[in-house]
């Protein structure tokens, strides 16, 4: 099992409306790092820190899993829609998602500047890493638990 931080802007979508609607596909992704994390990475069952990104306090509300394999972002291919992307064809997508299932929502919201205060516990945590700005990265066991640690206390 792999462990994962996801972002997504609470108005566009937070962990409350991912616990209305239980699972939801995660598209929209338009970075090559991020989309070869879910083509080569992500399995069915890998935990999810569900992160608010662009709002105040920015923090991780909750947990998710991962529940799908890699597969077309349908966004790709509708002109109408803002992750249209004419480069990419239904017989070679450029571009994929995963579906993500609702866990639990945390005691609290674990701030960013919260989870700064503990960078010497979190030391390799891409989120604190100066300039990273990747919806998508990996988070190790140990981060993910003491972080976990931090959303019950």
């Amino acid at each position: 099992m792999q462990y994962w931080l996801m972002k997504s802007e609470p108005e566009e979508f937070s962990i409350d409306d991912l616990q209305r609607v239980g699972t939801e596909p995660w598209d929209g992704i338009r970075n090559y790092q991020a989309r070869n994390f879910m083509r080569d990475d992500m399995q069915i069952g890998d935990q999810v820190l569900f992160y608010h990104s662009n709002c105040k306090p920015p923090g991780i509300a909750g947990i998710a899993e991962i529940a799908s394999k890699a597969y077309p972002d349908p966004t790709q291919f509708d002109p109408d829609n803002s992750h249209y992307d004419a480069g990419s064809k239904p017989d070679d997508p450029r571009w994929l998602l995963v579906d993500v299932r609702f866990v639990r929502k945390l005691d609290h919201i674990i701030s960013l500047p919260t989870i700064k205060a503990h960078a010497a516990q979190l030391e390799g945590l891409p989120l604190i890493r100066k300039g990273n700005r990747l919806s998508i990265m990996p988070v190790s066991k140990t981060h993910f638990d003491f972080l976990l640690q931090l959303g019950e206390a």
